[in-house]
């Protein structure tokens, strides 16, 4: 019992301090507010560490990569196939979901017809054509913009190549990959010294999040909001546990579930994949995971690969498409829903501002009117605690697939017996 508490006594704190926050908001309502500035001071400090923790993991996993460029594509290579893949599954897995349990099946739609009437333009978004877009997704116009979090996936970019920079260098960037080291180890004790706070920090955070939204859930998403947390338990302990089971055998699921409370935590607390990041790094690396594939994955995965978004995306579409009484259940409708929340999820969530660009391209893709708008804008609040969870989360796990791919499958046995 003493051993268990041990293992498991910053995790039990921390999860007694969400639930005790969310009985507070619960409890107080909209007054929890009062709460909401705590909360933003201990995610402020982590926010503060962003920018140089991914500038320095993502850089020195690069940079101090044994095997040298070889190593790195084989990694990057693999990234992509283990991302494509768990996110096409999960889109797969809402779609199944919506139509055994259609979301909207005894709807009373007079209660959007307020929403409805409430949309205007004040949400519309300055045009981009596609190849701009696309610059704007991957690069930013000058370096200081590098240094906001905003433009993580931007920084993302520039730290590999700086690491690829510092790889191809050789002897002579030898010593810019033992700063980075340095520094990515100072970074993570940064991180140490936050979490100490987190237990407060993060109760009175929940403790405001649920206050707001507790008097905002409308009966009419009822539905939606128990499917997407069957599915949400589907995926998190059925696949996630076939996923460390692929990656590493039993020692896999084994080594996943012993290190996988924190990063659902903190990922259903924060509601913030980028406010996962330090965590989920901690725990892949527990996990047995090399450190040079956790520091590309984590981070990476926080801006590219976001699974619970792609259920999302299935649940807003069959949402909408309920509501106007489309017949979901044609071959082809069911390959416009998949392909449409696959890019829902797996493209647009890499795009800053990409949350109200995702639910544009829904209504724009299905020929929809978009004063229905609001309507998935509200699904998407209500289902971000366990969209995140996915979205976060499972990147843990991603990462041992990775390690699985590009270490051979005895990986996990020869970190053990190592």
């Amino acid at each position: 019992m003493k051993s268990f508490w041990n293992n498991y006594k910053s995790s039990i704190v921390l999860l007694g301090a969400i639930l005790l926050g969310g009985i507070v908001g619960v409890t107080m309502g909209e007054k929890a507010v009062v709460l909401k500035p705590i909360g933003e001071l201990f995610l402020n400090l982590l926010f503060m560490t962003l920018v140089p923790l991914v500038f320095f993991s993502v850089t020195s996993a690069i940079a101090n990569m044994g095997g040298g460029m070889n190593r790195l594509g084989k990694i990057l290579k693999s990234i992509v196939i283990v991302f494509l893949g768990t996110a096409l599954v999960a889109a797969v897995i809402g779609l199944v979901g919506v139509l055994l349990m259609n979301p909207t099946k005894g709807l009373d739609t007079s209660l959007f017809k307020d929403i409805i009437a409430s949309a205007n333009d004040s949400s519309a978004t300055e045009k981009v054509g596609l190849l701009q877009q696309i610059v704007n997704t991957f690069t930013v116009n000058d370096f200081s913009l590098l240094l906001s979090r905003s433009n993580m996936l931007q920084l993302i970019v520039f730290s590999i190549l700086f690491g690829i920079g510092t790889l191809m260098a050789g002897e002579s960037g030898k010593s810019i990959a033992k700063f980075v080291q340095s520094g990515s180890a100072v970074m993570m004790k940064v991180i140490n010294i936050i979490m100490m706070a987190a237990p407060i920090g993060l109760g009175c955070y929940f403790a405001n999040v649920i206050g707001e939204l507790g008097s905002q859930l409308l009966s009419g998403y009822l539905r939606v909001t128990i499917l997407y947390l069957i599915l949400t338990a589907v995926i998190y302990f059925g696949l996630f546990t076939l996923y460390a089971f692929i990656a590493g055998g039993k020692d896999g699921i084994k080594a996943f579930w012993s290190n996988a409370v924190s990063p659902t935590v903190t990922s259903l607390a924060t509601c913030s994949s980028a406010a996962s990041i330090p965590v989920n790094l901690d725990a892949t690396k527990k996990m047995g995971v090399p450190e040079d594939i956790a520091e590309t994955v984590i981070p990476l995965g926080a801006n590219v690969h976001k699974d619970g978004s792609v259920v999302t995306g299935v649940l807003k579409i069959a949402f909408l498409l309920g509501l106007l009484g489309t017949n979901m259940n044609t071959i082809p409708m069911m390959l416009a829903i998949l392909g449409v929340a696959f890019i829902n999820g797996a493209v647009m969530g890499a795009i800053p501002g990409g949350g109200f660009m995702s639910e544009m391209l829904i209504v724009s893709a299905f020929g929809i009117d978009p004063a229905l708008l609001p309507i998935i804008v509200v699904i998407g609040t209500i289902l971000d605690a366990p969209a995140t969870l996915l979205n976060s989360t499972e990147n843990t796990v991603c990462a041992m697939l990775v390690a699985r791919l590009v270490e051979g499958k005895d990986w996990l046995k020869n970190k053990i017996n190592n």
